[in-house]
């Protein structure tokens, strides 16, 4: 492909060591402007997070508000850079930033959203009256501020792109220090109240960067811009949308299928916002070439790691995904750079790659879901990534077609050799380094053949999924809005059906007769939960018991008749699965009558009358994607308030990466309340019987019933402050 003729790839010697006081303005109000930009999100969905309950629709509709703001500001400052001359730009821009900075502290207290109707409306208006115009603000203000510093007159105005770097480290930052430094140490009032401090740092630098434009002598550059063609822009958008798009597939795919490390979202979007900072840095860090030559071998070892009876060890197939991703925005990023035009067409340049962002956003957020049952998107973006390469000038002959369509027959088989092998004949250290080599050989074939290498790997995938879809044990594949999951029968030990959301077991039940009855998985009658269920108090009236979480359905296995059992579920996709009858049987052969509450729990328990249950089951952790508004202060004390005299709270908290015991035993340690931790019994995978953890909690020694050696006092962590709605910290009960 040809790029467009740019004076931006020209930059003088000593550009940058000139006039650094202007340099320096710039430079920290762009990473200034970025640092903020990232920082509010997640400062304002924590705020807003307990009014509705922690539904993950809360967080895909923030992030869909903050895309469109974003749009919004690029769009800002396209249209003003058309329309007005820098000096005008600036006061407009210095007068918005000044009106945004009335709503600050930004707050949402005294908000609560009215009715039982679909609170998304009220939630874009909440942020569109008090977090809207700062984020607009904000958003405008990169592009706005490379097209002041593009008008300086400085020596390196002609290439004011490396600003583009700044920003991109600021937002870097932002996310990586969020949840390691500010969450930990500051209250949401806090925080909020120190992104204002930084807001009015920022209208300061912005003031100083607007003295710069009224001093300098204006250099335009629009004469010597030439109109970009469709086809260009066209172009701008694929290689915005590739990297975006495959960015929300691989943090799917590596939270669910593989391992749900909480905070690991993190990382690939670290690794996409620092492939920005490196392409449009002032000077070459990693060289474009490289990233284009070794590409093609992370994106095969990619579609290894998703083919069966290969490789599947999360320490070393995460790593090895995370570095397809970072290849792939490398050289989509790095292919922006290239073909960046000059100054003047600067904020048209940034609002197409915002619009490829957005509809990247769009497709994994929107519409992935209604077109796939699986993670599916983020197969077909390693084949769009493959077409995202450099593309060889000048076309093909019919002849290099058929030579780069034999070699891509040849990869493929030998792909699907290396995928479909017993590995387990060979320690991982040697089939790893062994399969890499050789595809690294096989990729260079097919490194200048984009449409070759896209349809060999999509080919294999295509054909991996068709097995995936056609497999005989899968009975029911769903995908909602809070996740994608999987009934499947299992013919082991005469059979079980199985519930899974990528790699978390939500239950099994047995399908032999004897066992259909037995609770099985995490809530087995031997272990902590059969224990609570066996000391339960004799009741004239019968248990009234609340249950968080649905799941299989699988602890109805306890009812008995005279009871009250009420289910809280969040996901009606989830209901379907349990209560058909067709998979799973707990619900319908329950002795005591089943009540299904569809909701987030806390927001539902909240409606019930005082006193209603005598035993209230948290349940909403078996998955390690942990809901945090269930786990504070203020929710124990919504409990309570539910909870009968002598009644008693069960906190499900077996997790693979968080000590969610100290969070419990913290909570009741500050209440004055008794609680006793349970655990056990061994595992056994085969039988599905699974290992647990339970915290039992009750206002009193003598409500508590359960003993022995499984059970013991809860340990909390030394200095663990109590979680609220307005304080928590994964990274402090992290299990290093």
């Amino acid at each position: 492909m040809s790029t467009i003729a740019s004076d931006s790839a020209v930059q003088p010697s000593g550009a940058f060591r000139a006039a650094p006081a202007v340099l320096a303005a710039y430079a920290c109000a762009v990473f200034c402007s970025a640092f903020l930009l990232f920082l509010v999100q997640p400062v304002f969905s924590r705020m807003v997070l307990p009014l509705l309950g922690g539904s993950p629709a809360v967080w895909n509709t923030c992030m869909l508000f903050f895309q469109a703001a974003l749009l919004g500001g690029y769009l800002y400052a396209h249209l003003t850079t058309r329309w007005l001359r820098p000096r005008a730009q600036a006061i407009l821009h210095l007068a918005l930033m000044a009106a945004a900075a009335i709503v600050l502290p930004v707050s949402v207290a005294g908000a609560a959203p009215d009715g039982e109707a679909s609170p998304i409306a009220w939630l874009l208006l909440l942020m569109a009256t008090t977090v809207g115009l700062p984020f607009f603000v904000l958003s405008g203000t990169g592009p706005i501020l490379q097209r002041w510093f593009s008008e300086t007159g400085h020596p390196g105005a002609a290439n004011p792109y490396w600003l583009y770097a700044a920003s991109n480290l600021g937002s870097m930052l932002a996310l990586v220090g969020y949840p390691v430094l500010m969450e930990p140490t500051l209250r949401l009032a806090e925080q909020s109240r120190v992104w204002a401090l930084g807001y009015g740092a920022l209208a300061v630098l912005l003031a100083a960067c607007a003295v710069a434009v009224w001093r300098a002598r204006p250099v335009h550059v629009r004469e010597a811009a030439a109109p970009v063609p469709l086809r260009e822009r066209a172009v701008w958008v694929g290689l915005a949308f590739v990297p975006s798009s495959m960015l929300l597939g691989v943090t799917t795919y590596v939270t669910t299928d593989l391992t749900p490390v909480p905070l690991l979202w993190v990382v690939p979007l670290a690794l996409y916002l620092l492939s920005f900072t490196l392409v449009f840095a002032p000077r070459t860090l990693v060289p474009h070439e490289w990233m284009v030559w070794v590409q093609p071998s992370f994106l095969a070892m990619a579609v290894m790691m998703l083919l069966q009876g290969w490789l599947r060890e999360p320490q070393l197939a995460v790593p090895l995904h995370l570095a397809a991703l970072f290849a792939t925005a490398m050289v989509c990023h790095g292919e922006l750079s290239r073909r960046r035009p000059p100054a003047a067409r600067l904020t048209e340049f940034y609002l197409w790659i915002s619009v490829g962002g957005v509809l990247g956003g769009i497709f994994n957020v929107l519409l992935a879901p209604l077109l796939f049952t699986r993670v599916y998107e983020y197969p077909l973006l390693l084949g769009l990534a493959c077409l995202a390469r450099p593309w060889p000038e000048g076309g093909s002959t019919w002849r290099r077609h058929l030579a780069a369509a034999a070699q891509a027959g040849i990869f493929g088989v030998i792909l699907l050799y290396l995928a479909r092998r017993d590995v387990n004949e060979l320690p991982t250290l040697v089939i790893v380094p062994l399969a890499t080599a050789t595809i690294y050989l096989l990729a260079l074939g097919l490194q200048r053949t984009p449409l070759w290498l896209a349809v060999c790997l999509g080919t294999i995938l295509l054909a991996h999924i068709r097995v995936e879809v056609m497999s005989p044990n899968t009975l029911f594949t769903r995908r909602t809005f809070f996740g994608h999951y999987r009934v499947y029968v299992n013919p082991v030990g005469g059979g079980y059906s199985v519930l899974g959301h990528g790699s978390t077991l939500h239950g099994a039940q047995s399908l032999t007769r004897e066992r259909t009855a037995e609770p099985l998985t995490y809530y087995v009658r031997n272990g902590p939960l059969g224990d609570i269920f066996a000391s339960r108090p004799v009741m004239a009236r019968g248990a009234r018991v609340a249950v968080v979480g649905l799941g299989t359905g699988t602890t109805a296995a306890y009812a008995q008749r005279g009871e009250q059992w009420t289910f809280y579920e969040i996901d009606p996709g989830i209901v379907d699965i349990a209560r058909g009858g067709r998979y799973f049987t707990y619900l319908r052969n329950a002795e005591a009558p089943v009540k299904i509450v569809i909701g987030d729990a806390r927001l539902s328990l909240a409606k019930a009358p005082r006193g209603a249950y005598d035993l209230i089951l948290l349940d909403a952790f078996s998955s390690d994607a942990v809901p945090i508004h269930l786990l504070t202060r203020e929710a124990l004390a919504t409990y309570l308030e539910r909870l009968a005299p002598g009644g008693r709270i069960a906190y499900h908290v077996s997790n693979r990466y968080l000590d969610l015991e100290s969070v419990i035993g913290g909570l009741a340690r500050e209440r004055g309340l008794a609680a006793r931790v349970g655990t056990g019994p061994e595992s056994q995978p085969e039988r599905y019987e699974q290992f647990s953890s339970w915290v039992l909690v009750a206002r009193a020694e003598r409500d508590l019933v359960v003993s022995g050696r499984r059970w013991r006092e809860p340990e909390v962590r030394p200095g663990l402050r109590p979680w609220t709605d307005d304080y928590s910290s994964v990274l402090s009960v992290f299990r290093w």
